[in-house]
């Protein structure tokens, strides 16, 4: 059984990750995990199928409540910020998948990735239910319910892996392998010899799209943006593309001198599409990242602000944060912000603040307010829709 479900496990995650870039919702509700009782623990993610069978691999062994909340199809963070995991479907599955008569106690334990699109305070003033922000990656869970509900400063901050870098990769891989291939077909069915071209276009995605995103730690600080004028982001971003197609090129002619036979025009139509691919992929990198703001986001160019005279000291903030920008002044009793630099304007500090001590401004002194944030939420060019 065992190795029937493992086999089970790898194939959805080969599959789902091939086809990550398009939602795939699994059916809401409530999920038994082991054997839990009415003291047991009660989680809550997001109804991405993929994000689900990730989870339950994490927590197996524990005995706990699974809340499966409507997000669309689409991941945590995403979904959060895009304003479809939110208020409304926590507290819809919460009140329709009846665990309030399951346990008696009123804690739910809700993803960290989640907090810039659900406010705690608001779930507890709707349903009695205080909310618990859990640790940013699922194979943590253990450790933090073990620990009493503690997280530590790893388990609330977010990174770029290159087993995650790998997946990004995979992803856009297939993305592009199969827009490709639709434009090949009526050439394929005309001269069928072709078929090996359209292969070999495929291995050249895959090299384009696999060494762009394990070398993304290298490029990641002339990605940045620094909140000052587009043309210094652009010129960094030519610099990106530049070293991309270097690479790519000499892909290129290694595949074309010692692989394959000698060809000029091959060699000039497979770099004229290895162009092509790096633009493509450079068009949102670092919106496949968790580390950097999309290229379509506005927001990019505005930063968090926190006011003083309102911050009360509560470290909700610092609890959400997944880049772990701020810190606490056990002094002052107030927060502040030392990582500034590293902070990705998801806006989760700024819509749990119950005091409303941040917000974001630009270098136009332009200001999103907090009522602005939270109401209204990112659409897929970034805007607050």
């Amino acid at each position: 059984m065992r190795v029937t479900y493992f086999f089970y496990y790898v194939f959805i995650n080969v599959v789902e990750t091939l086809i990550r870039l398009f939602p795939v919702p699994a059916k809401t509700g409530y999920r038994k995990i082991g054997s839990p009782n009415e003291d047991s623990p009660v989680l809550l993610t997001c109804n991405f199928h993929l994000t689900i069978h990730r989870l339950k691999r994490a927590i197996r062994g524990i005995n706990c409540h699974l809340l499966i909340a409507n997000s669309k199809g689409i991941n945590v963070w995403c979904a959060a910020t895009g304003g479809l995991l939110n208020n409304h479907s926590v507290i819809s599955v919460i009140k329709t998948s009846g665990i309030e008569e399951k346990v008696n106690h009123r804690k739910i334990m809700l993803p960290q990735l989640a907090a810039p699109g659900i406010e705690a305070k608001e779930i507890q003033k709707k349903t009695s239910w205080k909310v618990i922000w859990g640790p940013i990656y699922a194979k943590s869970i253990p450790s933090f319910i073990k620990n009493n509900f503690v997280k530590s400063e790893i388990m609330r901050q977010v990174k770029f892996p290159i087993i995650e870098r790998i997946e990004m990769a995979i992803m856009w891989w297939f993305f592009l392998s199969v827009i490709q291939f639709i434009f090949w077909i009526p050439f394929i069915i005309w001269k069928p010899f072709l078929l090996e071209e359209a292969l070999s276009l495929c291995v050249q995605i895959f090299g384009i799209s696999v060494i762009s995103f394990i070398l993304f730690p290298l490029f990641e600080p002339l990605l940045k943006v620094k909140y000052k004028a587009d043309v210094n982001f652009n010129f960094k971003r030519l610099i990106v593309i530049f070293i991309m197609m270097l690479i790519a090129a000499t892909g290129v002619v290694i595949y074309t001198f010692v692989i394959k036979d000698y060809a000029k025009w091959m060699l000039i139509r497979w770099s004229i599409i290895s162009f092509i691919m790096v633009i493509i992929i450079n068009m949102d990198l670092t919106g496949t990242t968790p580390v950097l703001k999309s290229d379509l986001h506005e927001e990019r160019l505005y930063h968090v602000v926190i006011d003083k005279e309102k911050c009360r000291g509560t470290g909700i903030c610092v609890e959400v944060c997944p880049r772990n920008c701020l810190e606490m002044d056990t002094k002052t009793n107030k927060v502040s912000d030392p990582r500034a630099k590293d902070c990705v304007q998801c806006g989760a500090c700024i819509v749990q603040c119950p005091f409303d001590a941040l917000f974001f401004r630009n270098n136009q002194d332009e200001i999103i307010s907090p009522e602005n944030v939270r109401k209204y939420k990112l659409n897929l060019m970034g805007k607050r829709d």
